[in-house]
């Protein structure tokens, strides 16, 4: 006869496999899926483009687990408006293949530093995201917006410090009313001058000090600016999102032919459980995304 353990263990696991949001399925269920088993296997974790929803069909073709979509174009549209928030809803519905997470949250236009800050209009932007998000069963809004925070020059840092730290916890306030997390992004300083590491994203994220306020750990950018890989393994605590691309010209994996493994091994040893989204410069996006998902999975393999 089965054991109580036994049937409890598998009547989760179908709760996890099969967790819906509104009759979406929610992209945290799929991590936890994933995850389900073993913790000392190879490192396995769930694989996700940067991409428009339309390319669904090729992504699930491919294996990939979910898309990262554009705040601009998914949940606040450019064009379109609400009818094509809507339209993207229903499309979310018809196809079920979870987008977990969103990046390009607001315009650099919209000044989070300086002299001249857009605080409420950021506020206002970001309500209505995470609200959306949460509709669409998503975990989590990538708080990058290098242009929004860069520092204009002669500008006190400390000051343009308070004035993000500020923002951020009004900020961290609507994403727990509407249950999905922000993940603050660091960026390599060709990109912007403020957030350019792990350790300075976690500075802020202590300062705010909210459980929905959290860090993304970019792989690309922490080559590109030579940040090792023990860094994971120092502020995994805080790490809820995970992005990948090749060092040099942010090429997808495999197109050079970058080794991940140690930035993996780290993850492995944090026992991180989120998502790893491929953003990058697309030349031949279907032969490149196959090919990504190969590398990736094999070199996950490998640690």
């Amino acid at each position: 006869m089965e054991s109580f353990e036994n049937k409890n263990s598998r009547r989760n696991f179908l709760k996890i496999a099969t967790g819906t949001v509104a009759g979406i399925v929610t992209s945290g269920t799929w991590a936890e899926a994933a995850f389900f088993g073993d913790t000392h296997r190879a490192l396995s974790l769930p694989l996700g483009i940067c991409t428009s929803y339309d390319k669904t069909p090729l992504m699930k073709s491919l294996g990939y687990s979910f898309i990262e979509e554009n705040v601009g174009r998914f949940l606040i549209p450019d064009k379109g408006g609400d009818e094509q928030y809507q339209k993207n809803a229903a499309a979310l519905q018809t196809e079920r293949f979870p987008v977990r997470s969103y990046v390009s949250f607001f315009p650099g236009t919209l000044k989070s530093v300086g002299n001249d800050t857009h605080h409420e209009a950021i506020l206002q932007r970001a309500d209505l995201a995470l609200k959306r998000a949460k509709e669409c069963g998503s975990a989590n809004i990538v708080f990058g917006s290098g242009g929004s925070r860069f520092i204009p020059e002669g500008f006190d840092r400390e000051k343009a410090k308070q004035q993000h730290i500020e923002l951020s916890k009004k900020m961290a306030l609507l994403a727990e009313k509407r249950g999905v997390t922000l993940a603050i992004e660091p960026l390599n300083r060709s990109e912007t001058n403020f957030v350019n590491s792990l350790a300075e994203g976690v500075e802020i994220i202590e300062a705010v000090n909210h459980p929905r306020f959290r860090l993304l750990c970019d792989i690309y950018h922490m080559m590109k600016d030579n940040e090792g890989p023990e860094q994971i393994v120092k502020y995994g605590k805080y790490i809820t999102h995970c992005h990948i691309a090749e060092k040099q010209n942010r090429t997808a994996p495999g197109v050079v032919g970058d080794d991940f493994r140690e930035y993996f091994k780290a993850l492995k040893k944090i026992k991180y459980k989120g998502g790893l989204s491929i953003e990058c410069r697309w030349k031949d996006f279907d032969n490149e995304a196959k090919k990504s998902i190969e590398v990736l999975k094999q070199q996950m393999s490998e640690v």
